[in-house]
């Protein structure tokens, strides 16, 4: 462990990395507030089209603007492996993205967010078998946490909110599953991340395109729809994964991490504050117990190095 200076002489950090630590928060808190609202988004988009053209529309132009953006910046777009891509991008795009628009449409967009944010809680579940990560410590409780959270979210079920509840647990369930198969490309060599991204999405937004071809919906061309569609597409997708890779060049990833443990909350404020979907004390508190359980999975997980760090940077 590296000593820390005496508080009598503090060594001050230079301006040009308390700016560009400055920009880094301040992009985490973009972030978090876009992809919040993402939830939200989806929901005004569903009054006015079906769930299949909303889930087409939003990766399409979302997967354009992404090769776009790396044509301006003259960043590589080298194809990563083609099978293993077109698996991934069927899963993390098309099958999460579907189910996510689906479980909105039929149920609250706050709900949907809490559980769909489950996917870590998944994702250790899928690691032990096919990656070899144990479930040790304090992931055990934030497992035991998640669980009553969720149960008092999803209870009691009901004809009206089970099939919603299921589309966002699915939803959860997916996109862990995909993030295993990212893993492994990775860890084959695959390209860059964005590249990946970028190349996933168009893979199964393609998928989607077809299914919305053969399976034709409703779309209304309101101005709500398309100001939805551009935040989705533009700002989730697009603007969402530059602010990410911008906070992943200027902070470390556990921190980073951060962004994701506000975006259900947000998401169930944010539902409240536009949509009226003021969550009961039961939900709640199953809520808060996700969220918590969260907040204790990233903790745990984290390197202790890094944990060692942030508490003293806390309390300098």
């Amino acid at each position: 462990m590296t000593p820390r200076a005496p508080a009598a002489f503090p060594v001050p950090a230079a301006p040009g990395a308390r700016r560009a630590g400055a920009a880094a928060y301040s992009a985490l808190a973009a972030l978090a507030l876009v992809w919040g609202y993402s939830w939200v988004a989806v929901k005004v988009a569903t009054r006015d089209a079906s769930p299949l053209v909303v889930a087409a529309l939003r990766t399409g132009l979302g997967a354009l603007a992404l090769f776009a953006w790396m044509g301006l910046r003259r960043l590589p777009s080298r194809r990563p492996p083609v099978v293993a891509t077109a698996v991934y991008g069927l899963l993390q795009t098309a099958a999460f993205t579907l189910l996510q628009t689906l479980a909105v449409s039929m149920g609250g967009a706050g709900r949907a967010a809490v559980l769909a944010y489950t996917m870590p809680f998944w994702l250790a579940l899928l690691a032990w078998p096919f990656l070899g990560e144990r479930i040790r410590g304090w992931r055990w409780l934030a497992l035991a946490l998640a669980a009553v959270g969720l149960a008092l979210i999803v209870t009691p079920l009901s004809s009206r909110s089970a099939p919603a509840s299921a589309l966002a647990v699915a939803a959860g369930l997916v996109w862990a599953a995909s993030a295993v198969l990212a893993v492994r490309l990775r860890a084959a060599g695959a390209s860059d991340v964005l590249s990946l991204s970028a190349w996933q999405m168009a893979f199964g937004a393609a998928a989607l395109g077809a299914l919305a071809l053969l399976l034709p919906g409703h779309v209304r061309l309101t101005a709500s729809f398309l100001a939805a569609i551009a935040f989705l597409s533009l700002l989730a997708t697009a603007l969402g994964w530059a602010l990410w890779l911008f906070i992943l060049s200027r902070l470390p990833a556990t921190v980073a991490g951060v962004a994701s443990l506000a975006t259900p909350a947000l998401g169930v404020a944010l539902s409240a504050i536009q949509l009226g979907e003021i969550p009961s004390a039961r939900e709640l508190s199953g809520v808060t117990l996700v969220v918590g359980a969260l907040v204790l999975n990233w903790w745990a997980s984290a390197p202790p190095g890094s944990r060692v760090s942030r508490r003293g940077s806390s309390s300098a």
